[in-house]
């Protein structure tokens, strides 16, 4: 069994900027490309116990912010054994975290955040 601790150095940069990105679309009022940053930080970070936390952290804010009371309840559970989970290495890779999808089904991930994790140096599964 592989334990996680931090997000690696190389894949930090693009964690970050998905979340600058998260901030700048949400500003503006762009909710659903604002999501789509969330998810895309999930995939990046969901390994790494502090990131996978902090995302699903964010992402209840964002449906108490937007009165969603189906992606607040999903994501309490998320958030308490979320990190656990990847402390752990036990993450459904590819899964964007959001409680309109089963939290332990794994996704493909986008050939896009294949490309990060490559870029990073960091090995998925």
């Amino acid at each position: 069994m592989k334990f996680y601790f931090s997000i690696p150095p190389g894949l930090k940069p693009y964690f970050n900027k998905e979340l600058e990105n998260y901030r700048n679309e949400y500003s503006k009022g762009y909710f659903q490309n604002a999501w789509n940053h969330l998810e895309r930080a999930h995939i990046i970070g969901q390994k790494y116990p502090t990131a996978h936390s902090f995302v699903h952290w964010k992402m209840l804010i964002f449906g108490i912010k937007t009165k969603s009371l189906k992606e607040v309840l999903g994501q309490i559970p998320r958030l308490l054994v979320g990190g656990i989970k990847s402390f752990v290495g036990k993450v459904p890779e590819g899964n964007p975290g959001g409680a309109n999808v089963p939290p332990l089904q794994p996704f493909p991930i986008a050939i896009e955040l294949q490309e990060i994790f490559i870029k990073a140096g960091v090995q998925q599964s």
